[in-house]
């Protein structure tokens, strides 16, 4: 090891790269076992021995053999070998000589168990050091956690990649990022985006399965601007497209997909089904296998809703596409507010955080829901009212 160390690292010829120093000794003497361990405790060793010989050659040093080895270091560890049997079988001793005579060996610890007194005390001493040890850890970690200001929301996802199956081609990659809805913003020079490494696919039952374990984080905030607004709080999108690549650098298609954050804190694990856009003919079929490429979306924000779309109604009439595989996802989803500790809120525990926010949560967007359907009815029942009585007879009596 002092060798190995201390040896010079220079560039030399391809012939002189063996080393002229023995890296291996068979036999180290107890000198340079002591300088090359980097580990050196002070240990005080002793041996209990005993005179195995016949009862008329008593006293002969070859007849003295090591019964037990016990070894004390400074840490206070102590070390005895052979163990204690234990109600186990006797060792075995074997001597040597001209009569080979067996000895059967026990190992018992006959020391006085310890007073009561001494064992409280000795209990005192381990529960103020194990109290001095969490004081230290506590002044290592702190009281001052970082809080959002109030109002606010903090998302934070530790999310992987975990898997992508039933797709055409293989050597496969994912290329997603994270779409923030209003009322969400995210920390400065945080990259909402990202590119996997391209993965082979293996055979997993009846699909070719390439495994990723691709992880990923985003960290989020979530503030409502207008309390008057009356619409649904929309979460972040993480918007992805699957794709393939050969040993001629072709990149094909092969599908699209969305998947929308969980609006509950924990682990999801969520798998995601994925299309792509199809051109008819046969032309566009032969131009994907040999010169790769494929029909590809200038917005992938079209997968679910375009960002520009401002209309009422979106008609996708006449756009084909085609089924494909599905991508895995394992999400671990954590909120963080100061909601959570306000003393006024934890009497409503069915309630997330967004209702102790202003009310635009999971429940709140159902009891909006609820009013609006009880609106239309209104304004139903309103122009229901307005109408000849004999259209009414009519529709009626069709119904």
């Amino acid at each position: 090891m002092a060798n190995v160390r201390h040896r010079r690292q220079e560039r030399r010829p391809v012939e002189s790269n063996v080393p002229k120093s023995r890296l291996i000794i068979w036999e180290p003497s107890e000198e340079f076992i002591k300088n090359s361990h980097t580990i050196n405790t002070p240990v005080q060793t002793m041996y209990i021995m005993g005179d195995l010989g016949p009862s008329g050659k008593l006293g002969l040093k070859e007849n003295e053999y090591v019964l037990c080895t016990v070894r004390a270091d400074s840490n206070g560890v102590i070390i005895i070998k052979p163990d204690f049997n234990n109600n186990r079988g006797a060792y075995r001793v074997e001597t040597e000589g001209e009569k080979r005579e067996v000895w059967r060996l026990y190992v018992e610890n006959t020391s006085a168990s310890i007073h009561t007194e001494e064992k409280e005390r000795e209990q005192h001493m381990y529960r103020d050091l194990y109290t001095r040890h969490k004081d230290y850890l506590n002044s290592l970690v702190g009281q001052d956690f970082e809080m959002p200001p109030p109002g606010i929301l903090r998302l934070i996802v530790n999310g992987e990649i975990v898997s992508a199956q039933g797709y055409e081609y293989d050597n496969l990659y994912v290329h997603f990022f994270l779409d923030l809805p209003n009322s969400w913003s995210s920390v400065p020079f945080q990259c909402l985006s990202g590119v996997t490494q391209t993965c082979r696919t293996r055979s997993l039952g009846k699909e070719d399965v390439a495994f990723f374990s691709y992880p990923f984080s985003f960290e989020s905030f979530f503030r409502k601007e207008d309390e008057s607004d009356g619409s649904l709080t929309q979460w972040p999108v993480l918007y992805f497209k699957v794709l393939s690549l050969d040993f001629w650098q072709r990149y094909r298609t092969e599908g699209y997909g969305f998947l929308v954050i969980p609006s509950t804190p924990g682990c999801h694990k969520m798998t995601c089904p994925t299309w792509r856009p199809l051109q008819s003919g046969m032309v566009a079929e032969l131009r994907r296998f040999f010169i790769g490429g494929a029909p590809e979306l200038e917005d992938i924000s079209y997968v679910r809703i375009p960002g520009t779309f401002k209309g009422e109604r979106l008609s996708r009439f006449g756009f084909r596409t085609q089924t494909t595989g599905s991508v895995t996802f394992t999400l671990n989803c954590i909120q963080h507010a100061r909601a959570f500790i306000d003393a006024s809120t934890l009497k409503r525990r069915r309630q997330t955080v967004l209702d102790q926010l202003g009310g635009h949560s999971q429940q709140g967007s159902v009891y909006n829901v609820l009013e609006a359907f009880q609106r239309a009815r209104k304004r139903m029942q309103e122009a229901r009212e307005t109408l000849p009585r004999d259209l009414i007879n009519t529709s009626e009596s069709f119904a």
